[in-house]
């Protein structure tokens, strides 16, 4: 979760003007990540008045992430560049900017360009915030700070549903965006009292790894859209989803090459070599894919199945707060007296678990349903989180801390965006499997049919409205079953990770491992 290093030594005291700083950087990253999920539960509504179907309607979040995870390694490279100072501002004011955009989007398009504008624009704003703290911190009151800021990274996803679907349903859902403003305001003024004025060197654009830069956003663009698309357009039976997969690999092409040809590649992929930073990464990017794919299919379950409004979907969400709320503040004494594969091992069998658990709601399942699962699901994201985070930044040689932060982030996101992507052709495939196999059961010369049907029509006076209601109850068990299965699936892919766990060093002998150079 860090970025750079500080260029100068932090004093021994923080003074009020980097407590102020602490605080804005806390503020901006919560703000970046808050903006993750604060249109989950509201998206039914949002759909509905950008023209947008539910299946079209993840392009919503999973833009953001995306682009949040291009924008991430970049931000110790643009530090170096402009300057941290002058970074922060630019990044919160073309935010701002792009969350009025967003809130006056009046189709799927704008929606989809304002929210990757703010993805990259948020996430600059997430690593710089380490950053900050390193910088303008002394190490003794540097813990304090970073369980600030590991606090805001987790809870702003969860907090993020219930906020927006309160204003959706006490206002409307446009100020889930225009919230950002006042919010950008008072930034923009703490992170000028609090930050100093630094020069930047320009001249490091000739050096930039501009191969990589291009090829990593043409490549995961290009890709996003595959997933998003292929089922709709019958994968490669589509020349749209052929061109595009072919761009996306000379995307990743490029990428590949901008490792050999960079002095400072955007991705530094060589730290992969090492096999125990590639088993963190690898399970940061499971902890992605549950985190932010329950934050989008739970709200869907209650708005679709359970009629919830957006405010009450968003609560549900909230308790799954709760836990990271008590146990970040522990974290340092965790790492001391817990074993890292034992809390990390934990933390991934409690999100399946949840996930298990979710997976057999029936059509008369509300939030009670999923309280226990979200309380799983938030202590056993925390716990992985924690762990993880630490393992990557301590696996990494010093001088490329930045960089192992950077694969963190950004991996941690793409687990989360092409998992949303994943659930768009799930939900396609496993929606028409259920109701075709439904509509088999109910024969048009079933006795079971025509006495259901003969006895909505004595109520409703007809006998169109009775097999109206049936085909509603059909459909409507159809998605029951479809949002079980997604539930099962990723419950399934989380644990298949857990082998792993055991590949995963502990810290109390990182002072005995050589890390690769």
């Amino acid at each position: 979760m860090a970025t750079a290093v500080a260029a100068s030594a932090p004093p021994e005291r923080a003074d009020l003007a980097a407590w102020i700083a602490v605080f804005a950087a806390s503020l901006g990253s919560f703000m970046a990540t808050l903006d993750i999920s604060i249109v989950n539960a509201s998206l039914p509504t949002i759909q509905g008045e950008i023209g947008a179907t539910g299946t079209e309607a993840t392009w919503v979040g999973t833009s953001y992430l995306v682009a949040e995870s291009i924008a991430i390694p970049l931000a110790a490279w643009l530090t170096r560049m402009l300057g941290l100072r002058k970074l922060m501002l630019i990044a919160i004011i073309l935010f701002t900017a792009f969350s009025v955009m967003c809130g006056f989007a009046p189709n799927l398009p704008v929606m989809v360009i304002g929210r990757t504008m703010q993805g990259l624009t948020g996430g600059l704003m997430m690593p710089t915030a380490m950053t900050i703290i390193i910088d303008r911190m002394p190490r003794a009151q540097q813990p304090i700070g970073f369980a600030v800021f590991a606090l805001t990274t987790i809870t702003g996803p969860l907090i993020g549903p219930a906020l927006g679907g309160w204003m959706t349903e006490t206002i409307s859902w446009h100020y889930g965006f225009f919230i950002n403003v006042p919010v950008g305001a008072l930034l923009l003024v703490l992170l000028m009292i609090g930050l100093p004025k630094q020069s930047g060197r320009l001249e490091g654009l000739r050096e930039a790894d501009w191969l990589g830069v291009a090829g990593m956003a043409i490549g995961l663009g290009c890709l996003t859209v595959v997933l998003e698309e292929g089922q709709r357009e019958l994968w490669f039976e589509s020349r749209e989803i052929v061109w595009l997969s072919v761009v996306s690999a000379a995307g990743f092409i490029l990428l590949a090459i901008g490792q050999f040809t960079a002095s400072s590649p955007v991705l530094r992929l060589a730290l992969l070599g090492d096999w125990r930073f590639a088993v963190t990464i690898a399970l940061t990017a499971t902890v992605g894919m549950s985190f932010y794919t329950t934050s989008f299919i739970v709200p869907q379950f209650l708005a679709a199945i359970a009629s919830y409004n957006s405010y009450g979907s968003g609560l549900v969400l909230l308790v799954g707060g709760i836990p990271p709320m008590i146990m970040v503040p522990l974290g340092p004494l965790m790492i001391k007296t817990l074993d890292t594969r034992f809390a990390v091992g934990l933390g991934i069998v409690m999100m399946a678990l949840a996930s298990w658990l979710d997976s057999s709601v029936s059509p008369e399942a509300g939030a009670a349903a999923f309280i226990v699962t979200q309380l799983l699901r938030g202590a056993g994201i925390c716990l992985t989180i924690t762990f993880l985070a630490q393992l990557s930044l301590m696996i990494a040689p010093p001088q490329y801390v930045a960089d192992a932060s950077g694969l963190t982030n950004a991996f941690r996101n793409l687990g989360g965006s092409f998992a949303l992507a994943g659930v768009a052709t799930v939900q396609d495939q496993r929606y028409w499997h259920h109701a075709r196999r439904l509509e088999e059961t109910v024969g048009a010369n079933s006795s079971v049919v025509s006495d259901f049907v003969g006895g909505i029509a004595q109520m409703a006076g007809g006998t169109a409205e009775g097999f109206q209601l049936m085909v509603a109850t059909i459909e409507r068990q159809a998605l029951v079953m479809t949002f079980n299965d997604l539930f099962w699936i990723l419950g399934t892919s989380t644990i298949a990770v857990l082998p792993l766990v055991l590949l995963l060093p502990q810290f109390p002998k990182f002072d005995e491992l050589q890390p690769v150079h």
